[in-house]
């Protein structure tokens, strides 16, 4: 059996995102050859292309988890009908500098919560079209726009009863893309 490493890209900071909460919920419904971490974008610093030959550790650090993983799974928020600065500086700064991008043939999957009652759809469709232009085969199918409920987790921080079949659905088709795309 192949073990699959999957870094959890989530896109927010907030000590209580609940895209985190998400994100720590969501990979229990992975089968046990999946393994996830959550990797470190709060340190990385701004992307300037003048520091592309010199690259901070930080930045050297997530590309390298990133080149070591079989896939990506990002989690991520909405702001103002697209996705968060910190998100956006990660993926620049791992992409770069050109022909050196940390993303390539890594199969993702994106989803995200949020207050609203269209989730994250603006968010995702903008990060679907970043990525397709950094070679990232991505999952299109089914798509997962969540709105923060109550009963969305439960008393223990895992997926509430109401949406445990549609996101072990969601689960069960991003393992199938991985083990597809992964090289």
């Amino acid at each position: 059996m192949s073990t699959y490493q999957i870094d959890v890209v989530v896109g927010s900071l907030r000590k209580d995102s609940f895209n985190r909460k998400l994100a720590d919920a969501l990979v229990k419904l992975a089968p046990p050859e999946f393994s996830f971490q959550q990797v470190q974008i709060s340190d990385l610093p701004l992307y300037n292309q003048d520091d592309d030959a010199n690259q901070a550790e930080s930045v050297k650090r997530l590309k390298n988890e990133i080149k070591s993983a079989q896939g990506i799974l990002f989690v991520t928020p909405e702001y103002n009908r697209s996705i968060p600065g910190v998100l956006k500086n990660a993926i620049d700064n791992a992409s770069r500098p050109p022909g050196q991008s940390a993303w390539t043939g890594k199969p993702a999957g994106i989803l995200g919560v949020s207050s609203g009652p269209v989730g994250t759809a603006a968010a995702q469709q903008h990060l679907r079209n970043i990525l397709s232009v950094l070679n990232v085969p991505t999952l299109c199918q089914p798509e997962a726009f969540i709105q923060m409920k109550e009963g969305l987790f439960d008393d223990a921080g895992n997926i509430g009863k109401d949406s445990k079949q549609f996101l072990q659905n969601w689960m069960d088709k991003y393992v199938a893309w991985v083990k597809k795309h992964a090289a």
